[in-house]
This record gives structure tokens, sequence and C-alpha cells, in this order.
């Protein structure tokens, strides 16, 4: 199951304790013993065929249902703790309406969540792992990519009524934009998309916190530059979007974590729901 999640022989050997060559002769006497060819093979890295696929989908709920009944079935085994950091609008809109999923199928994970500053900084040492906004984690984390985002402007129906339909420069450049602390290159993509690079706006108001840049935007204080489908999941009828455009944003969300924590249980069991999840 490792080779799966890590797509490399020499990663799941490293995670195993053991050497790439001996993971290879598990693997090939697995093949063997089932009578299918499971991965193709291109130097280190390792991918399922359809085979593949579709044995590891059949018998991967069974490995986790046994883990499962052995944890509930133990008196011995202790609660599992994860200090997990998270962006407090992706905790909000798309993690917290999961958890009760996460919940039934791991009675005994509890998660210790955070939503301080530099999340990423902090993984291996106050955190367990992180879900963050990046143009790309540190190379030494382990990390795995769990969408491409958008970015969108965002402002009150009322701003974006005044602005009109077609994008106006001098119009833009009376306005205040709000922009998140840790998301500045979101702002120039956007300029670049509708090909105001030079936009110079009257103000420039920074947040840390995408929620709060939401109200301010329905408060009719500025325009947002915001990422992912923030604006359809808050489901405010105050907000609106400006021109209809959705840009490629230069960060996306990503699952961190030191490559030896997924050795811990906590950390493993989050991660294997997580991108397998829906969110």
């Amino acid at each position: 199951m490792r080779t799966v999640r890590l797509g490399s022989a020499r990663a799941a050997a490293d995670e195993l304790g053991l050497s790439p060559s001996a993971l290879s002769r598990r693997i090939t006497n697995l093949e063997e013993f089932i009578g299918k060819k499971l991965f193709t093979r291109a130097r280190q890295s390792m991918q399922l065929t359809g085979e593949g696929q579709a044995f590891y989908e059949a018998v991967n709920p069974q490995l986790e249902a046994l883990a499962r009944a052995i944890d509930s079935q133990s008196d011995n085994i202790s609660l599992l703790r994860l200090r997990l950091g998270v962006l407090p609008l992706f905790g909000s809109q798309r993690l917290f309406p999961h958890l009760g999923e996460l919940r039934k199928r791991h009675p005994l994970l509890h998660i210790d969540i955070d939503t301080g500053p530099h999340l990423e900084d902090r993984v291996g040492d106050t955190l367990d792992a992180a879900i963050i906004l990046s143009q790309g984690p540190d190379t030494s984390l382990h990390a795995v990519r769990l969408d491409y985002n958008k970015v969108h402007a965002i402002c009150s129906r009322e701003l974006a009524n005044s602005l009109g339909e077609v994008i106006d420069e001098e119009k833009l450049e009376k306005q205040t934009f709000l922009i998140h602390n840790e998301l500045p290159a979101s702002f120039e993509a956007w300029k670049r998309a509708v090909k105001t690079e030079d936009l110079d706006p009257a103000a420039i108001d920074h947040y840390d916190s995408g929620q709060l840049m939401l109200e301010a935007a329905a408060q009719g204080l500025g325009i947002a530059i915001m990422h992912d489908d923030h604006l359809r999941r808050a489901e405010d009828s105050r907000l609106t979007e400006l021109y209809g455009l959705e840009v490629e944003s230069p960060y996306s969300y990503w699952f961190v974590c030191k490559p030896s924590a997924l050795e811990d249980r906590p950390v493993r069991l989050f991660h294997d729901w997580l991108v397998s999840a829906d969110l």
C-alpha cells in the first residue's frame, strides 16, 4: 500500500526499512500469487496498472476494516492524536463538513486544529501535518496536491453593478483591493488575465483571513482576490464575482508532512482518508 501511496519503490522501501530489491521481490511474489501484473515500472517510479488499480480498490477497504476492527476490540489502544494545521476558510468550507465521516471511519482519531500563521514552517515541530495554499511546498516535505485553484475577483453586488460588465481600468483604479498576506501572486495573476498589469488601485488592504476578506467584500469595503470556489461555498447572496472570469491561480491546496510522519498512524490515517475524499 505504501508503494501505491508514494509511487516509488525506493520511497516505500525506505518507509518499511527494506532494501528496494527486497520490496521488489515481495511485489513480484504477490503478482505471481494472484496472477496479475499490478505495477508498471519505470526506473524507481511505480504506477498501478488497470488490474492493479482494481486489486487495490478491492483489497484496501478490507485492510482498513481489519485495522478498525482490531482497534475497536483492544482495550490497550489509546486515542490517536493528530496536530493538524489548516487555513480557516478551507477548514470551515471544505474540511469540517466531512469530519463526521472521518470520525465514523476512525473513531479513535482525534484532531487538534491549528489555524495559526506559517503552517508549512511548523510542520515537524508544533504540527504533525498541515493543509496549505502554496505555489509549491518545500521539497523536503511529503506533499500531495489536493486541487487546482482559480482566482476570482469577488465584491458586493452593488459594487459590481457600478463597475459594469466591461473591464474599465479607470474605474478599477478607484477601488480598494483586498489581498491575503500570504497570497500576493494571486493579484498579479488576475491583473495579467484582465490585461491591466499596470493597474494602480486607490488602496490595497491586506488580510490574514479569507473569511474576513469575504465579509469585508460583502460589506462593500473592496474587491477581494480569492481562491478556489470560496464564493460558491459561502452561499452569500450579497456577493458576486466580477466579469465572470476564472483565472488560473499560482497557488494550490496541498497536504504536507514530514516523510517519516507517514509511519505515525494518526498521520497516515488522515492522509489516506484525505486523498481519497471528495472535499
